[in-house]
């Protein structure tokens, strides 16, 4: 293991449910990690012995779901992998600064997702990747002149209404599979909703 690794998350908002606390620390065990945990009706904290560190993951209880809480540091590169696969799993946003030797790559991380990559040494500041955005300056400046936007948008609101009233319906009935659907359908509407009010 590279002595000078180390591996900060900051910024954390991850949001869980029991079973996949329970698949973390599978995952944990199955590394060979020596760890422990307990649960009171705030938080669970989970308690993980790497070398002569002890880390406590806090998950703060929200009704039924869990979310993460704190800034955590890690020197362990194992450790870092199961963390950034529990970033990408729950789809989750973080800022993550990663140290090596004189070096610093700090990347910013939505849905799961790098949006951007920087990389500091010294004095010394590059951009490594940016998620460029989804629509270009030339898809706004044609929408600006036509008049498609204003007819999509009075459509995309009755689709709205419509789909809205689906998920009221399949929340009903307890149909995850269609209620899931129905929010996908609805955050991509959003989007587009979003994009022709520009």
């Amino acid at each position: 293991m590279n002595k000078s690794y180390e591996v900060e998350y900051c910024n954390l908002e991850l949001r869980f449910d029991r079973r996949q606390i329970r698949n973390f620390i599978k995952s944990l065990i199955q590394e060979g990690y020596s760890l422990y945990w307990n649960e009171n009706e705030q938080q669970f904290v989970i308690s993980i012995r790497t070398g002569r560190k002890l880390i406590k993951l806090k998950f703060q209880r929200i009704g039924d779901r869990y979310k993460i809480v704190g800034d955590y540091s890690f020197k362990d590169e194992k450790l870092a992998e199961l963390m950034e696969k529990m970033i990408g799993d729950t789809r989750g946003h973080a800022i993550v600064k990663r140290f090596r030797e004189r070096q610093i790559v700090i990347e910013n991380i939505m849905f799961g997702e790098i949006i951007r990559m920087v990389e500091i040494s010294g004095v010394e500041h590059k951009v490594l990747f940016q998620k460029e955005p989804v629509v270009t300056l030339d898809e706004m400046v044609q929408a600006f002149k036509s008049k498609r936007a204003e007819e999509r948008t009075a459509v995309l609101r009755l689709e709205l209404d419509y789909e809205l009233a689906t998920l009221h319906d399949a929340l009903q009935t307890g149909d995850e599979a269609k209620s899931a659907q129905c929010v996908q359908r609805l955050k991509d509407m959003r989007s587009e909703m979003l994009q022709l009010e520009m």
